[in-house]
């Protein structure tokens, strides 16, 4: 029988701030959080992406100091996304796999100045690479034929692991891309290479601002429906993670974040797996209007949506917000 009011009161612990900090539940540090970044060709450049207010796109040099700016923030992993030349993106996204690609180069360049300071993640999908804007490879109907794709990401894949990535993110959503991909890797001699999969990926209205970041949102025809999971079902989400598991998945990867806690909980409780969730462009543009039109302020709103993917479970969450969240918390 539970003790009742006023033996037990509730507000006793919440009183002062020490006790508040003892019996919290979940905590948060920078240890928590992946930097995305975006990159570009060119020197000394950086552009501002309009969608993502305080978002930029980096030349490699530049982009080399925002790397500088996650290690000494605490910040253990960064993740790299390609804004691909448009002369350089093709129906058969060739040039995913070339040695020295954009992303390529940056990973290397993160190698040579910083070494195993931190780790670096990489996006596996094609279509920061392809003129269609799509994930995968389509055939002669435009539809995004699953098989061929596969060949496409494993080249992709061992392309990343030979510059230097520590995680290969497949982002694609094609069905038994982690275990060719696995297989690749072991092959190739990468045992430790790990694999993050965007397990659960949602098809969302909220990665508009990603699209025009990478600079595949006008190229794009049609949609990603096919491939991308229907916002309605949990139940095939679930199965997703279970098959990407069995593949040989490392970590998991829910995606958006905010929008689907609930797959979040439900994947932490049903798999022994860490659980990462994105917190995409969408979501930050919101937190960013809502600032700026006065619904909050900034580091309170920040931070309590950061917490909540933590209590649903999450082991780390992909933010934009990394490096403002992760100052907040060094103090």
């Amino acid at each position: 029988m539970s003790a009742q009011f006023p033996t037990t009161r509730l507000r006793r612990t919440r009183a002062a701030a020490w006790s508040r900090s003892l019996h919290r539940e979940n905590t948060l540090s920078p240890a928590d959080l992946i930097w995305p970044l975006f990159v570009i060709e060119g020197q000394s450049e950086e552009q501002p992406v309009g969608s993502l207010p305080g978002v930029s796109r980096w030349s490699i040099d530049l982009l080399l100091d925002r790397v500088g700016e996650a290690i000494e923030l605490g910040i253990p992993c960064v993740s790299l996304f390609p804004n691909t030349p448009a002369d350089k993106r093709s129906d058969d996204a060739v040039e995913a796999w070339i040695p020295d690609n954009l992303i390529c180069r940056t990973v290397r360049a993160i190698r040579d100045r910083y070494g195993d300071a931190i780790g670096v993640m990489c996006d596996v999908a094609l279509d920061p690479y392809t003129s269609h804007g799509h994930d995968g490879l389509l055939d002669e109907n435009g539809y995004v034929a699953n098989d061929i794709t596969l060949d496409a990401l494993v080249k992709q894949s061992l392309n990343q692991a030979a510059a230097g990535a520590d995680i290969i993110a497949p982002s694609d959503m094609m069905d038994g891309r982690v275990g060719a991909i696995r297989a690749a890797l072991e092959q190739a001699g990468h045992a430790n290479v790990q694999i993050m999969s965007y397990a659960a990926k949602y098809a969302s209205a909220f990665y508009g601002p990603f699209r025009d970041a990478v600079g595949s949102g006008d190229r794009l025809k049609g949609d990603k429906r096919t491939y991308q999971l229907d916002p309605a079902n949990s139940d095939e989400a679930m199965r997703e993670i279970a098959l990407d598991v069995a593949e040989g998945a490392d970590s998991v990867m829910v995606k958006p974040g905010l929008a689907y806690l609930d797959i979040i909980r439900m994947a932490r409780d049903r798999f022994d797996v860490p659980v990462f969730a994105y917190q995409v462009s969408g979501e930050y543009a919101l937190v960013e209007a809502g600032v700026a039109a006065g619904v909050g302020e900034r580091e309170a709103l920040v931070m309590e949506k950061l917490m909540a993917f933590k209590r649903a479970g999450c082991a780390g969450i992909l933010t934009y917000y990394a490096p403002f969240a992760a100052r907040i918390l060094n103090v």
